[in-house]
């Protein structure tokens, strides 16, 4: 095998490609993207505030009234004594109100029923502050028929708000955890870790199957071997995918960064006005998250789970003459693919268990699953490097047999393969 040649192979496949404009757009954008996932909720959750609607409440029962206080949400006025509902509705469009509320007189069993006029589809704030303020006074109404001496004070002292804590133990003494950020930074990895091995994976396939197509491929076998073309395209490939995926973190902590100089005062006190503890925890979550460590685990899971199925692309491409002819074929690519990514989802729910585990282990679904537990920080260090060794070795086994269809298939022309095809061209010695 000459080394040298599939670096050349390889060089041409990367400059190619980085030199594309789809590549330089995608590259440029997503991290646009990424950033305003994390910049545009702050600042419409923190900043941007929302809108007081004026409500006309009409109440029969004479007890909803006295709890009716304006908020952020709504400004509540009290319809005027003894106009009735239907006059109200009638004159709607004169009123000057977002909606109009109908409370009606209580019945045998102490209740009211609630109906909520407006224009347009109810803001669903507004009718659960409605609700929540509607539902409160019948239930004080109740309790009072109870004669009970001191309610108020009792049902002052009773209400509870009790905040969980997770500490884990190590070594080193308690840790504080945060499982939201946790599972949410799973997810990330996981879904990119099967997005770039299925774009990646697909990109090598497209590329094998155009210069079959060309009958390019003709010419460059006549001073290259197959097998030399094969690792070079997909190595080359591999690259573009690194680079691409380096610019977008660079860039995305950046802009992230220079949002938060420009953002950061104005956002910081208005989450303390607003009494936001909940940020504080979030930042302290995401404090505790090992990025070097999860990062290096993304790169060498990526890595070898592209090897593992780059390969099988490549093969499936020089077994077509076009690309409408991959469905069946495919078929052994994509299921594993995808059902890594189901897996997913029950294991970062719990990654210590039994699925999660031997999902973890097996070469097709570990580089989806095991970045699913990884942000945890509950694999051992035997778990990690026994999945390691078995997907690279794995991956190896996949490349010999998926060079030996490739060898075959990059001239075969003019029929569609099978499965029967392709295991007799595994068995071809010469």
């Amino acid at each position: 095998m000459n080394f040298n040649k599939i670096a050349i192979i390889l060089g041409r496949e990367y400059s190619v490609r980085v030199k594309k404009k789809s590549f330089i757009l995608t590259t440029i954008l997503t991290p646009i993207l990424m950033a305003a996932l994390f910049i545009v909720p702050t600042v419409l959750m923190v900043v941007g505030g929302k809108d007081t609607e004026k409500v006309m409440v009409q109440d029969n029962s004479g007890i909803v009234a006295p709890y009716l206080e304006s908020s952020t949400t709504a400004e509540y006025i009290i319809a005027p004594e003894g106009s009735s509902l239907e006059q109200l509705k009638a004159d709607f469009n004169n009123l000057d109100v977002y909606a109009l509320v109908g409370i009606s007189e209580l019945d045998s069993s102490n209740n009211v029923q609630a109906v909520a006029y407006s224009a347009e589809p109810l803001n669903v704030d507004i009718k659960s502050d409605i609700s929540s303020k509607v539902n409160k006074a019948v239930e004080t109404m109740k309790l009072s028929l109870y004669n009970i001496t001191d309610l108020d004070h009792i049902l002052e002292e009773v209400k509870s708000d009790v905040q969980i804590t997770t500490l884990t133990l190590t070594d080193k003494g308690e840790k504080e955890e945060s499982t939201e950020i946790y599972m949410a930074l799973s997810y990330i990895m996981s879904f990119l870790i099967y997005m770039f091995i299925f774009m990646f994976g697909n990109m090598v396939m497209r590329g094998v199957i155009e210069e079959k197509s060309g009958r390019i491929v003709e010419v460059i076998i006549s001073s290259v071997k197959s097998v030399e073309l094969m690792i070079g395209k997909i190595l080359g490939i591999a690259l573009v995918a690194l680079t691409q995926f380096l610019i977008w973190v660079v860039l995305t902590l950046v802009l992230v960064a220079v949002a938060g100089i420009f953002m950061g005062g104005d956002i910081i006190s208005t989450v303390e006005s607003a009494d936001m503890a909940g940020m504080g925890s979030i930042l302290s979550g995401i404090s505790e998250v090992r990025f070097g460590y999860v990062i290096t685990c993304f790169v060498i899971y990526f890595l070898l789970g592209y090897l593992l199925y780059a390969g099988m692309f490549a093969a499936v491409g020089a077994a077509v003459d076009n690309e409408a002819d991959t469905g069946q074929l495919s078929i052994p690519i994509t299921v594993p693919l995808i059902l890594g990514l189901f897996l997913m989802i029950p294991t970062f729910q719990n990654p210590t268990g039994q699925l999660a585990f031997w999902s973890s282990i097996i070469p097709f679904t570990s580089p989806m699953v095991m970045m699913a537990r990884i942000p945890f920080g509950v694999v051992p260090f035997w778990e990690l490097a026994l999945s390691i060794i078995l997907l690279l070795a794995t991956a190896l086994l996949m490349a010999v047999i998926s060079a030996k269809i490739y060898k075959v298939g990059i001239l075969t022309y003019g029929k569609k393969a099978s499965f029967k095809d392709l295991l007799k061209w595994i068995k071809v010695k010469n």
